[in-house]
């Protein structure tokens, strides 16, 4: 069977019938409306020019993009700005300085702290003014390793009004991780917190800091000159006299009058590092004028924003480019009014979101799939006994959702009245480039249907030819984008060879996709998670979907295990409802049985699975992400491999235990 063929067999295994047209009233007062994708296809950069101007410019920009010397773009060329101006004084200056800029929640809970846009300014005005005094200039890196509190925005938005590039790193990663970041990006001052909250306790992060400087330190190529600490959980942490200062003893004396520069539109904003990576560390830079342009238009028309009366939740972690692009730039820069949560979705209890959603009346929601199929899990129950009426909108965000998960997430959180918006995009991107519109799109559960207006994006073949509706094969980006990456951190060649090389010119990233037989978009996960199953190759994405649309599956992963016949055989990891069995009732094999079958009946043969695994919990990054390289290694019998980026490293032995148990059964039918 020929490589195209075989690509072949990535679409048509799943066909979704449900739509959800846009409620009448949101779509009358929509923010974007259908003419909107003709005048963007009409003149692009005429469209990216308009957009620019939701922004302060300081300077007006020459030229909309400089595409010379691909894959290098320059977008609004000669341009001037500040990013925290921008996110900031603007607003304050335009008379909206007593709007809320974050409602922030603490885990703790009567912890609850909220910052006006005038108050936030004077925040972000100190704390520039002791990074100034700690020796930071236009130009030089910032590491900022804390949990989720307000003071960390505070800090981002400080850097950037000094054009001081920063580097959020997770709070949750090992020293290790945060030595790799800081040596490879050069920062001169770290920024981080005694600890935060986590579950119910105190997490420590000042150690990690402390570690991390050592390992940095003793490289000799590099020290860190200052470490900047904000005290949160108030427990007794190492001390370096001359090198750490506390954020009260420095920031909250300083000045609260700053004059902000403006820098050139291709100035360094951040850069964030990819998680998961080994050897070397992955450093995706940011700029400055492209990338708050592009955040700033997609959150305002793919979440219908409506700064004076919204009141938005994106639950990611700032460590992650979410937080960054819809957490803290894009929102900000459009004068929304946020929510901040520092804890964990349970604590301390089940349904800690849904009370925060009804105690600030929260309008839009932007989550994980990982999240809502936990929240299946759970039952219904838990949110319904809280008011979600002045919900709106539902927003996905991570890996593609399940068309279950869609339809429950709509249902059940969004009252059945609230279009969700199946965003795709990556940390490489800035921006969301696929996805709904509120106000235009029947949505579609599992696709992410269409490019955003001014985007294209094609599937095509390994020669790199458009597959057409019906096809399945690679999603790549077409055109530049204003929020753009514009190279790897300190590595144009590596920049080049990782995603400019497979098709010239165009940027692919990595991820499959099909075209269903209306040219809407389906992702299909990562190329390298597709499965060669006698000659077919089939998507990991579709078949979890298929197992999730079963009434008893909350979650499901797939992979691909070596089979001696098959080349590969189909492995399944599901966790099933809450309700699916009697407390300590271990999975009947008639149960695993009816599961094999129904995706069989849902996809086809070739699908089902040789085996199905019940586990109690599923392998996931912090940020939500399925580490299906360590289900492989159960599948293939191997000893697991690392583990350490891992939210819970445990899982991995309830896992082996559960399978020891019995738990699991199929055969090679």
């Amino acid at each position: 069977m020929s490589e195209s063929t075989n690509q072949e067999s990535l679409a048509n295994l799943l066909h979704e019938e449900r739509r959800f047209e846009p409620p009448a009233e949101l779509a009358a007062s929509a923010n974007v409306k259908a003419e909107v994708y003709e005048e963007a296809a009409a003149d692009r950069l005429a469209f990216w020019a308009k957009q620019a101007e939701r922004l302060h410019w300081e300077q007006p920009f020459d030229e909309v993009l400089d595409w010379s010397d691909p894959p290098f773009a320059k977008w609004y060329v000669g341009g001037r700005l500040n990013a925290a101006y921008n996110c900031v004084d603007r607003h304050v200056e335009a008379g909206n300085g007593d709007r809320v800029a974050l409602h922030w929640v603490g885990e703790p809970d009567d912890d609850t702290r909220d910052l006006t846009y005038a108050q936030l300014q004077t925040e972000v005005c100190k704390a520039a003014n002791a990074l100034t005094e700690l020796g930071v200039k236009t130009g030089d890196r910032v590491a900022i390793y804390m949990p989720m509190v307000p003071e960390v925005v505070i800090a981002m938005l400080a850097c950037a009004r000094l054009g001081a590039p920063h580097t959020v790193v997770f709070g949750g990663f090992s020293a290790d991780a945060l030595a790799s970041r800081v040596t490879d990006c050069g920062a001169k001052v770290v920024i981080t917190a005694d600890g935060g909250y986590r579950r119910g306790a105190a997490s420590s992060l000042k150690p990690a800091v402390d570690e991390a400087c050592e390992k940095v330190g003793a490289s000799g190529e590099l020290s860190v000159e200052k470490v900047l600490v904000v005290r949160r959980t108030g427990e007794e942490v190492g001390w370096t006299e001359g090198r750490d200062v506390w954020w009260h003893d420095v920031v909250d004396g300083a000045s609260s009058e700053h004059a902000p520069e403006a820098f050139d539109s291709e100035h360094p904003l951040y850069v964030m590092y990819t998680s998961g990576t080994t050897g070397k560390p992955k450093g995706i830079l940011h700029t400055t004028g492209g990338y708050l342009v592009g955040t700033s238009y997609t959150h305002w028309a793919v979440f219908d924003l409506k700064p004076e009366t919204d009141v938005y939740w994106c639950t990611a972690d700032v460590g992650w480019v979410t937080g960054h692009s819809y957490m803290v730039y894009g929102p900000l820069a459009n004068g929304a009014t946020q929510v901040i949560y520092e804890g964990t979705p349970d604590t301390p209890h089940k349904g800690r979101w849904w009370e925060i959603c009804e105690k600030y009346g929260v309008t839009i929601f932007y989550t994980a799939p990982t999240a809502i199929r936990t929240f299946m899990k759970q039952g219904a129950e838990i949110p319904q006994k809280f008011d979600l009426s002045k919900l709106r909108i539902l927003g996905s965000v991570g890996e593609p959702i399940n068309p279950e998960a869609y339809v429950w997430y709509r249902e059940t959180i969004g009252g059945g009245r609230c279009p969700v918006v199946d965003t795709w995009w990556q940390t490489e991107t800035g921006q969301i480039m696929i996805s709904p519109l509120p106000g235009v799109t029947a949505g579609k559960p599992g696709s992410a249907m269409t490019p955003l207006p001014g985007i294209s994006a094609e599937v095509v073949n390994d020669e790199g030819q458009p597959v057409g509706n019906g096809g399945g094969g690679y999603l790549v980006l077409t055109e530049p984008w204003p929020a753009m990456l514009r190279t790897l951190w300190g590595d144009d060649q590596r920049f080049k060879d990782t995603y400019w090389s497979r098709f010239k010119d165009v940027y692919f990233a990595g991820d499959g996709a099909k075209l269903d037989d209306d040219g809407d978009i389906w992702l299909l996960g990562r190329v390298d998670d597709v499965m060669n199953v006698s000659g077919h190759r089939l998507s990991t994405t579709e078949i979890e979907s298929a197992l999730v649309s079963h009434p008893k599956v909350a979650e499901a992963a797939v992979v691909g295990a070596k089979d001696e016949t098959t080349g590969q055989a189909v492995c399944a990891f599901v966790i099933l409802r809450e309700s699916a069995l009697e407390s300590g009732e271990e999975a009947p094999d008639s149960l695993i049985q009816e599961l094999r079958k129904h995706v069989q009946k849902e996809i086809g043969a070739i699908a089902k699975p040789r085996q199905i695994m019940v586990v109690p919990e599923l392998p996931k990054t912090r940020s939500g992400k399925i580490m299906r390289r360590l289900l492989r290694d159960v599948a293939e019998h191997r000893e697991v491999g690392d583990v350490t980026t891992l939210a819970d490293s445990t899982v991995m032995d309830l896992i082996s235990k559960g399978i020891d148990s019995g738990s699991s059964s199929g055969d090679e039918g």
